[in-house]
């Protein structure tokens, strides 16, 4: 793609912004609710399209990962769809107010949600990312100017197609979603560079993508980073609870950035609780230090390199470490945490909160699985991305995260002295 084309749908998805962000509550909704109507109604190209892209990919040599990251089947498309109708039963964002107050001179001041504008999304494979990062941007207010991977693009082309037909039925622009059908790597610089047309742009990708948003972007970005997660079994965590949530933790889908990457546990309980949670692991491959060796074998567990737990596997592989306090177990995900998600395991109080307070996380979890980090599981209807920078938006983003916002003043006559 030129330069002057993908220009030109900048331009129109700055057209589109207007009409948007002015659009009325109820008719995004309906969009939303018309959309989900159009993905069921065409879940037989959908799947046809992925088949494509799935043969695509394995004539390719793409890694299982990668395949199931871009695999659909009509549960998928089913959840894709409920997805858009919990989203369309949110609540409004757009007008909220954030605050307001009264200055001593009568000055009235509001600060108000509104709309970002124009969304960029860069994102590879997974497909669902089409609609639910067009669906979160139209109920913010915001169009979707989507640039995914050629390993999708004919899934992605036919979502997109759905969700264009359904925002013209309901009155809105088809340009609230536009996606850029030409996928190859020389059109990321030229995407990036699109200064005055991109508003905010989400980098949904390995770290060759998102080193290359670093190193090229003109644009504002949020970084939808790695998730280098931790469990943390402390020296009074119920087992049973521990085993469960490590399980789900890791195996209940292993491909996605809030699955764990490394076990800790106190060195008061390793012994039995490495004994215990062993055999529920396995389907895991175990990478520990010597201390874990020494209870499961080694024979059962490699030896852990500094890379082993630096390492987002994204896989069924599981870094172990044995610990002597919560102050070694905080210390390390702070050596080696990507910001995402952490979890503890404990009956004691102090220490949840002690855990809580001094890990710098986007989401810091007490009993219970990092797979909740998500957007549909905290209730925002789906995500755009899980934000691990701080800056303007942090952990799951939703509808929300994709506004800012702006002051209101109103007065009567008043001039400064």
């Amino acid at each position: 793609m030129v330069v002057r084309e993908l220009v030109e749908l900048g331009g129109r998805a700055k057209a589109a912004a207007t009409i948007v962000a002015s659009a009325p509550s109820g008719t995004r909704d309906r969009g939303l609710e018309c959309a989900a109507d159009e993905l069921e109604r065409a879940c037989d190209d959908i799947l046809a399209a992925n088949e494509a892209d799935i043969a695509a990919a394995r004539e390719a040599g793409q890694t299982d990962t990668t395949v199931d990251r871009l695999a659909l089947n009509p549960r998928r498309v089913a959840a894709m769809a409920a997805g858009l109708r919990a989203l369309a039963a949110t609540p409004d964002c757009l007008g909220e107010v954030l605050d307001g107050w009264v200055r001593p001179n009568g000055l009235q001041i509001r600060r108000v949600r509104v709309p970002l504008g124009v969304v960029a999304v860069i994102y590879e494979n997974r497909p669902n990312v089409t609609a639910d990062a067009a669906a979160l941007c139209l109920r913010a207010g915001n169009v979707a100017f989507l640039r995914g991977s050629s390993g999708a693009l004919r899934t992605n082309m036919v979502i997109a197609a759905a969700m264009r037909s359904a925002y013209r039925e309901v009155g809105l622009p088809e340009d609230a979603l536009i996606l850029v059908e030409d996928p190859s790597r020389e059109t990321v610089k030229d995407f990036l560079a699109l200064d005055g047309v991109i508003d905010c742009l989400i980098p949904r990708g390995g770290p060759s993508l998102i080193a290359e948003v670093k190193q090229h972007c003109r644009v504002p970005y949020v970084i939808d980073g790695d998730g280098n997660c931790h469990v943390y079994v402390d020296e009074s965590a119920d087992l049973e609870m521990a085993c469960a949530i490590i399980v789900n933790a890791k195996t209940q889908r292993p491909s996605v950035c809030n699955a764990a990457e490394t076990l800790l546990v106190h060195r008061s309980v390793a012994a039995e609780f490495l004994t215990l949670v062993d055999p529920l692991l396995h389907d895991v491959e175990l990478r520990g230090d010597e201390t874990t060796r020494s209870i499961l074998g080694t024979t059962r567990v490699a030896s852990a390199t500094v890379e082993d737990y630096e390492r987002e596997f994204l896989d069924l592989t599981l870094a172990v470490k044995v610990v002597a306090s919560v102050d070694e177990a905080i210390a390390h995900v702070g050596r080696f945490g990507s910001g995402h998600t952490e979890a503890i395991v404990t009956s004691d109080l102090a220490s949840a909160r002690r855990f809580q307070a001094e890990v710098d996380a986007a989401c810091v979890v007490v009993n219970a699985s990092t797979r909740f980090t998500d957007g549909e599981q905290f209730g925002f209807g789906a995500e755009i991305g899980i934000s691990t920078q701080k800056l303007h938006a942090r952990g799951p983003m939703g509808a929300a995260s994709l506004t800012t916002y702006k002051y209101l003043v109103e007065g009567s006559g008043q001039v400064r002295p």
